[in-house]
């Protein structure tokens, strides 16, 4: 497992596609670093990408305070169907069905809906589009419902919509950013599909 950053009280890491996040990396973690692993958010089984484990319960505090707060900064890339307008912010209310583990976008709000907000750029435009998200909440399979929902599957991304080949949904975490000891740390990593026009935008962006 690729390590970006690692000291007695966090690891930054990027979670392989097909490895659950809250048990099976931890696991990994202790095998290759040794010690135990907090984990503090989640990505699904399916997705990739840049993610930060507590090695200590005070870290583990510290990081969850900084997520509550909206300190916490989570950027994706997505390849989806089709080409949405150039950049969004997208409000929804959504449902999830655990029977079928699977999101809803709904019109109302009623008990165990939740709101739901991202912003996104556009970086590529075609039959598929490569696009950046900034995620502002994080529900279970925000960013695949609310494109979906909005005629952009993900490329991959069978549960909502898409009918292509690929295997798994083209969605990565690709920058994370959050308080530490007084400074803002931020650590980034893309996958090979959006590399280097990701890579190319993100440093235009800090720039």
């Amino acid at each position: 497992m690729e390590i970006l950053f690692q000291d007695r009280d966090l690891a930054v890491i990027v979670k392989p596609v097909g490895l659950e996040s809250q048990a099976q990396v931890p696991q990994e973690l202790e095998k290759q670093l040794g010690g135990t692993f907090y984990p503090v958010h989640r990505l699904d089984l399916n997705v990739g990408g840049v993610m930060v484990y507590a090695r200590t319960k005070q870290a583990a505090a510290a990081l969850s305070r900084a997520i509550q707060e909206g300190a916490m900064v989570k950027e994706y890339v997505a390849l989806v169907h089709g080409a949405p307008p150039e950049s969004g912010d997208w409000e929804d209310l959504l449902f999830k069905d655990s029977s079928k583990n699977k999101v809803f976008v709904v019109k109302r709000m009623r008990g165990g809906v939740k709101k739901a907000r991202l912003e996104y750029r556009r970086l590529t435009q075609g039959e598929t589009s490569l696009v950046h998200i900034r995620l502002y909440t994080g529900r279970s399979h925000q960013i695949r419902v609310q494109f979906s929902s909005r005629g952009f599957p993900l490329v991959g991304d069978h549960k909502y919509g898409s009918r292509d080949g690929a295997s798994a949904p083209m969605l990565f975490s690709c920058r994370i950013t959050f308080p530490w000891k007084g400074k803002s740390r931020s650590f980034e990593a893309y996958p090979d599909w959006a590399r280097p026009v990701a890579a190319a935008a993100s440093e235009e962006t800090n720039a």
